[in-house]
């Protein structure tokens, strides 16, 4: 075989060079995989990958770069053998064919089916990332190659789904060769299906109509029950994870309504909903619909009927204000401080995917109704529509088109690693290095500065768009504030820009310009606050609770020691403008933060601010330098209440503007929790010893329990702690002017350390604290020594005890001791149990806590029926039951232990369904516990807080959200009682 020829017979043209992450590992795997093809039979394939050709050398690099990859290729070595004899795309479109006649197989069954999708879709999924990796297939080839094996899948469970119900007498299909013909069933792919945009490891929208009058349906009256049916069927072919994998992740969330209507709608319910009830988002949703699988001719002829609904004929510049704000509020940036690259996620942050197919669809909903050539689905073709029509320049349409296609290539390598649906860059060095080579860059730095250009070109295009957008450059009618009677043109343009009382406003901007507060008692600073008053109303009225906004505004304003400076940047920042507006509007709980120590506004003039990410190296060397200086103890102690509001605040920020996500947020603030009150401790320490000395060998440890140990903690948590400590055996006091025996000495010092971290001062206070999970609870006393903790949690705890002690983590405190406490703790939840009896403690205590302490509404993630308390109570009891995979460390937060539990315990499916309802519950949670000080009210969501949610979750509404919470929260449940053997 002659080294070089390989990657032309197989691709067409040469592999690119790839360079693998660890060049030993990737020569032993490919060893591995060399010798399983051997002893498969596969002869050419194990001398391809036994020899040193560039093919061999692609290969190898692939697979280290990408497990998944590696993995695919142990399973499937037939599939690399194969392309000796037919070349890569010709298998494909070989798969394609093959794949679509599954459904109408002579003898197929469900379960056949089934196992012959997933093994032909993962065959696919393996050529189609090696052609782009190998560089012989780009993003615009792969998206459309993946779109394809989509409508494939779909269209084989169709038609089998068709033939079933025929030869049950539910439909009479009149071709059982072409079942979907005529058989009214509607399967409309949305989103990247419905563009052929698909991602590596997209879900697929769909949405699913029918047409009872259709000539397949027997009996009108039954088609809901019959297609509702097929539907689930549907869903469960694809999406279900059996020892094969999976097809496609399936979501119908997109059809009309789908909190109130049923998984399959019939065309004339559809038809009165989308004409009579349908929101903007729905019309932009609908761009990009396409008949995909079932019945295409009805897809197409109702697609036609919605045409005057999606594209309408008039200028719609009125509707786009709203469809921004449904469409989560991606704000234009004004290059506020640089883009952080590690973490950053491609498809929703600030100049990603989704910002360019906004961009688009804004253009097209604005103008398609007069512009036909304006109605295509996908992105990049109708860029250069936009251009030739002159709506955009020539220059926005090359940057944009060009940017994309490179945000898609990365996009699709983040998921080719393991083949998890994230858009998020690795945290990592070495994970972002693996990115980097994956898409043709020499490292990690040459990615990262070509990424960052990438950003905020994109972004600077977006954020044009919305300068120049007429809606947006309306000019501000008349803002008088002089003298003591309001003016009435004043008082129209309040109202016109959003304000319900224009007259109290007046009066509010008055006592501004009439210098009664610090922060405008010099000319400059009124000055400055004039010429910022128009930019500031137009912000705050774009915030839907105007007043309210203003208000808190000035109740900021009312507390600045001085102005001038703020007035300036605010004046010279846009961006900074729209964030402090949209604190004012969506997030009470962050407004009053910073109402009350205006001192944490100042974190945000850092630059850096949102491309940081506050890891706790970060944190770490931030508080070491707020505290230089700090020589007496109550200055240490304010300085960390300062810098622990500060840092909490701009964590806050990060995640509101995403540029963290919900998991990155709570392991923030839990990091921020573990710095401070370990230096806490230490200068409670020092103190304490300076009167009464120290304890010969004395060591203290502290154990972080809940969310603290688990590093969730969200804002404005609780933490829970334990004290522990030890000594020399025979010491009998401490050794300083006034000694104390070791018990005392230590429940002493922990008194001391809690009026530390919890006793309010002008600063605050540090962090609430619960001690209640100490050995014996209230009861016993605040500090334990080791040994009688080792003791109690072996002989007197109880199961909700263990239970909590998943979750411990020494936080702080001697490192020795930290060790010891921590191993104590894997020892203690590693003690053989009872399993069933662990399972009826669990469950009875969700039964007590649903009795005592009923969810107010669906939006009470804790306490539903389904809730974080159930995810909560499935991890606890599968770490003490040992129903946990072997990892590099034991799991203590819920995600975690839930991404590693046992096909013992529960099939990958609903491994698959918790996580994603721990994904879900935690982005909201943290989202309305930022900016709400109490429950949220479904009636009274501020409309910035819904569109936060809305975007932490990348849905379009919030009735589309609660009715995901409510069918997420079933799974759950359904979990629960299965998992935990609920009779």
């Amino acid at each position: 075989m002659s080294n070089g020829d390989d990657g032309e017979i197989w691709f067409g043209a040469p592999a690119s060079s790839l360079t693998p992450l660890d060049a030993d590992i990737a020569a032993q795997e490919i060893a591995d995989l060399a010798e399983r093809a051997r002893e498969a039979g596969f002869v050419q394939t194990a001398n391809l990958l036994e020899g040193s050709s560039p093919l061999a050398n692609f290969l190898a690099a692939a697979f280290n770069l990408s497990p998944f990859l590696r993995d695919c290729a142990r399973r499937w070595p037939g599939s690399l053998e194969r392309l000796y004899s037919v070349r890569l795309d010709d298998r494909l479109t070989e798969l394609n064919i093959l794949i679509r006649g599954l459904g109408i197989l002579e003898g197929q069954t469900e379960t056949g089916l089934m196992k012959a999708l997933r093994e032909a879709k993962g065959e696919a999924h393996f050529l189609i990332a090696l052609a782009e990796l190998a560089a012989v297939a780009d993003a615009e080839i792969t998206v459309k190659r993946l779109s394809d094996l989509a409508d494939a899948c779909v269209n084989a469970a169709i038609d089998f789904l068709l033939l079933d119900a025929h030869r049950s007498g539910k439909l009479n299909v009149a071709d059982p060769a072409k079942p979907a013909d005529k058989s009214g069933w509607i399967i409309l792919g949305m989103g990247k299906l419905g563009a052929r945009e698909l991602n590596f490891s997209s879900d697929i929208d769909l949405i699913v109509f029918f047409d009872p009058a259709a000539p397949a349906i027997p009996d009108p009256y039954e088609s809901t029950e019959t297609f509702v049916r097929l539907t689930r069927r549907l869903v469960r072919i694809l999406q279900d994870r059996t020892e094969h994998g999976y097809v496609f992740r399936t979501d119908l969330r997109l059809r009309p309504d789908p909190g109130s209507t049923p998984l399959a709608i019939p065309v004339e319910a559809a038809l009165i909903y989308y004409e009579g009830r349908g929101q903007n988002w729905e019309r932009a949703a609908i761009i990009k619909a396409r008949p995909v699988a079932g019945d295409i001719g009805a897809g197409k002829a109702f697609l036609k009927e919605l045409t005057p609904y999606v594209w309408r004929k008039y200028m719609d510049y009125a509707a786009i204000a709203d469809v921004h704000s449904i469409k989560r509020q991606i704000h234009a940036h004004k290059g506020h401080g640089e883009v952080a690259v590690k973490g950053h996620n491609v498809k929703l942050g600030r100049g990603g995917i989704r910002e360019i197919e906004f961009f688009v669809q804004t253009q097209q909903l604005i103008a398609g109704g007069r512009f036909p050539e304006l109605r295509g689905r996908e992105t990049v073709p109708m860029l250069k529509v936009l251009a030739q029509r002159g709506w955009i320049t020539p220059e926005a349409c090359n940057a944009l088109a060009t940017q994309y296609w490179f945000l898609r290539d990365v996009e699709h390598a983040i998921q080719m690693v393991a083949d998890e649906q994230t858009h998020n860059l690795p945290e990592d060095d070495a994970g972002l290095e693996r990115i980097a080579r994956m898409v043709g860059f020499v490292g990690a730095e040459e990615f990262s500065t070509a990424f960052r250009k990438s950003l905020h070109l994109v972004e600077s295009h977006y954020a044009a768009l919305f300068e120049t957008a007429p809606q947006l450059t309306r000019g501000v009618g008349n803002l008088v504030f002089t003298g003591d009677v309001d003016d009435p043109s004043t008082l129209q343009t309040l109202s016109e820009l959003g304000f319900s009382r224009p007259s109290d406003i007046c009066r509010v901007i008055r006592t501004w310009h009439f210098g009664r507060y610090r922060a405008t008692q010099s000319s400059d600073a009124r000055e400055r606050l004039t010429e910022l008053t128009p930019a500031l109303l137009e912000t705050f009225g774009r915030t839907k609770r105007a007043d309210e906004a203003i208000l808190r505004f000035d109740e900021f304003l009312s507390g600045l020691p001085a102005g001038i400076q703020l007035f300036s940047l605010l004046q010279s920042n846009p961006a900074l403008l729209d964030l402090l507006a949209t604190i004012m509007g969506a997030a009470p709980r962050l407004a009053a933060i910073i109402t009350r120590r205006a001192h944490v506004f100042d974190g945000l003039l850092d630059p850096a601010i949102l491309s940081e990410l506050p890891n706790k190296a970060y944190l770490a060397i931030r508080l070491e330098a707020f505290l230089q200086g700090a020589e007496l103890h109550e200055e240490k102690l304010d300085r960390l209440r300062i810098f622990a509001a500060e840092q909490q605040f701009l964590i806050g920020v990060r995640l509101m503007k995403g540029a963290i996500d919900a998991e990155r947020a709570g392991k923030a603030f839990s990091d921020l929790a573990d710095l401070t009150i370990g230096a806490a401790l230490e200068a409670v320490e020092a103190e304490f010893a300076a009167r009464h000395g120290r304890v010969p060998g004395g060591e203290v440890a502290i154990l972080g329990m809940g969310k603290l140990g688990s590093r969730e903690l969200t804002a404005g948590s609780d933490v829970d702690l334990i004290l522990l400590y030890r000594h020399d055996p025979d010491a009998e006091e401490s050794d300083g002017e006034k000694p104390l025996a070791p018990s005392h000495y230590y429940s002493r010092l922990t008194q001391r350390l809690i009026a530390a971290v919890s006793a309010p001062t002008a600063e605050g206070v540090l962090y609430e604290l619960d001690l209640r999970l100490r050995p014996s609870g209230n009861k016993g006393p605040v500090a334990t020594h080791i040994d009688a903790f080792r003791k109690y949690q072996r002989s007197e705890a109880w199961t909700w005890e263990h239970m909590a002690l998943t979750r411990g983590r020494a936080i702080a405190g001697d490192e020795a001791l930290r060790r010891v406490v921590d191993e104590e703790v894997a020892q203690i939840i590693a003690l053989p149990r009872d399993e069933q009896a662990i399972f009826k403690d669990a469950r009875e205590m969700r039964d007590t806590i649903a009795r005592e302490k009923p969810a107010r509404n669906i939006w009470d993630l804790k306490l539903i029926e389904g809730g974080q308390i159930d995810l909560e109570f499935i991890a606890q009891c599968a770490r003490l039951t040992g129903h946990i995979e072997p990892g590099e460390w034991p799991p203590t937060s819920t995600g975690d232990a839930l991404s590693r539990l046992t096909a013992g315990l529960c099939t990958p499916q609903t491994r698959d369904d918790l996580v994603r309802a721990y994904e879900l519950y935690l982005a909201l949670t943290q989202m309305v516990r930022l900016c709400l000080t109490g429950p949220l009210d479904p009636d009274d969501v501020p409309p910035g807080l819904a569109d936060l949610l809305l975007r932490s979750t990348d849905l379009p509404s919030l009735g589309v959200l609660e009715a995901h919470i409510r069918e997420t929260a079933e799974k759950v449940k359904t979990a629960f009682d299965e998992l935990l053997g609920r009779s």
